[in-house]
């Protein structure tokens, strides 16, 4: 694999997510859509990345589960919701919005063959 090949891209480039939320806790689940994406997740998504990113929203730990089967990342992040659904005066209480956050604004490095045909990032146009 040459250096060319590798690409920096939105995590959503390579990935899906979905959030819920428990009390104060945002729990985010990101999905490759590729097999060969785990090692790529497990390696970039991280609890110092991740935690810096939600910083502005007072996020105070990060676990991260992996979930090799599903090919799959659930990142569980506290006192991310402002006080929760009961708590918050925002107006996505539940947090469903922050696994777009996450997906638009953490970035990876990939071999552009692991972003799926069609995506402009494949075709260099997404960058």
């Amino acid at each position: 694999m040459t250096a060319e090949e590798i690409v920096t891209v939105p995590l959503h480039a390579i990935a899906h997510g979905r959030a819920g939320d428990k009390g104060n806790r945002s729990n985010i689940s990101v999905i490759g859509y590729h097999p060969d994406a785990f090692p790529i997740l497990t390696a970039q998504v991280t609890v110092e990345r991740v935690l810096d990113l939600f910083a502005h929203k007072g996020a105070s730990a990060v676990e991260i589960y992996p979930l090799p089967n599903l090919n799959a990342l659930n990142l569980v992040i506290d006192t991310v919701l402002e006080g929760g659904v009961n708590g918050a005066l925002g107006q996505d209480l539940h947090g469903k919005t922050l696994s777009f956050l996450l997906l638009g604004e953490l970035t990876v490095e990939t071999p552009r063959q692991l972003i799926p045909e069609g995506s402009p990032y494949r075709a260099g146009q997404g960058q």
